[in-house]
């Protein structure tokens, strides 16, 4: 049994007289241990699935439309508050993706570190503090015990983001959801960041769910990829399968949008064109028609869901909702794939040719 199963996440917003159709019936499983990605462009429902696992939606705009998420056998989303506050923090965490908003600018760091160690495990105020100052020290804040008494603001960007991993970690919880924890850091930071969160669910034995708009982000630390696009998974797989043979166009267009150093492509980079769909409507269609250079006549009457492309199932199952996956042919053509050994592009067989 996964420790985390979510099946068929809709979550709703209503603003000035209209709703907000932000996540259109995600599902996932999750089990101990796994590096989980889901990756996709600004405004497409990424963190917003984050906050509704957590009971954390901003009310009373935002609401569960329907859906379960399973955790430990308990759906915690009909869980009673006082429950769910319990499960929050102490066996799931998240790390917010703006540590100088997400942490209290008014209260020293050791003050918001303890009230977590003294909720959850019952510390005393010594053991808490100790325990804090053990905790800073393990994600590499040099003089722990001194940095306890300041205030985030006193901490450089990469710093503060340490300070809300720690937060997230004290308690050891089964499951840490990172929600963007490398934006707006340098590369070098970014570097760092990522390496810590891969020691911690190597040492802890805890799940990640990396929550990001950056494919290299989950190329180096997650397992499987979740592609996401006006609120719905459009592509799932292996995240190096994800990356050697993605189908979904939109996938492609992230993928064709990144830079690269290697040789495999040399073109310049082409972004994806349009703009996200308008979500104060219900989805009917694949909402990634309108951008699509592969749209057809049922991409704009049908919705696609997620099928298998291989027929594999379970954690090597490649799928994707897509009327039309993006041909092998085109993939060599973007540099994404290589041509067949002995073949470029556009060659043809010497029977082919001698015909």
């Amino acid at each position: 049994m996964p420790l985390l199963e979510v099946r068929d996440l809709q979550v709703r917003f209503s603003t000035r007289g209209k709703t907000v159709y932000a996540v259109n019936g995600i599902s996932f499983d999750l089990d101990p241990g796994d590096t989980l990605g889901i990756v996709g462009e600004s405004g497409c429902g990424k963190s917003v699935s984050s906050l509704a696992m957590l009971g954390i939606l901003p009310k009373p705009a935002g609401r569960v439309h329907g859906g379960q998420v399973v955790f430990d056998g308990e759906d915690l989303l009909t869980l009673p508050d006082e429950r769910l506050r319990h499960i929050r923090g102490n066996d799931i965490a998240m790390v917010f993706q703006d540590p100088m908003t997400s942490l209290n600018p008014v209260l020293t760091v050791s003050r918001q570190l303890t009230e977590a160690l003294r909720t959850h495990l019952d510390l005393g105020k010594k053991e808490a503090a100790a325990e804090a100052a053990s905790l800073l020290d393990r994600v590499g804040i040099p003089d722990a015990r001194q940095r306890l008494r300041d205030y985030p603001h006193q901490f450089s960007g990469g710093m503060r983001q340490r300070v809300g991993i720690t937060m997230a970690i004290a308690c050891r919880p089964k499951v840490l959801i990172a929600d963007e924890p490398t934006t707006a850091l340098d590369v070098t930071i970014q570097a760092q960041i990522l390496e810590l969160l891969r020691t911690l669910v190597r040492e802890e034995g805890m799940a990640l769910i990396l929550v990001t708009h950056d494919l290299g982000v989950v190329a180096g630390i997650c397992e499987r990829t979740h592609v996401m696009y006006a609120g719905r998974f459009v592509e799932t797989a292996p995240t190096g399968e994800l990356f050697a043979n993605p189908r979904h166009p939109y996938t492609v267009g992230l993928l064709k949008s990144v830079p690269r150093l290697d040789a495999a492509r040399k073109q310049r980079l082409d972004p994806i064109g349009g703009a996200p769909r308008d979500q104060t409507s219900e989805p009917t269609a694949c909402a990634f028609a309108p951008r699509c250079a592969y749209a057809s006549t049922e991409s704009w009457e049908q919705l696609p869901v997620l099928r298998e492309l291989d027929g594999a199932t379970g954690p090597a199952a490649h799928r994707v909702a897509c009327w039309n996956p993006v041909p092998e042919q085109d993939l060599v053509a973007a540099g994404i794939r290589q041509a067949p050994t002995g073949r470029q592009t556009g060659d043809q067989p010497d029977e082919e040719r001698q015909a």
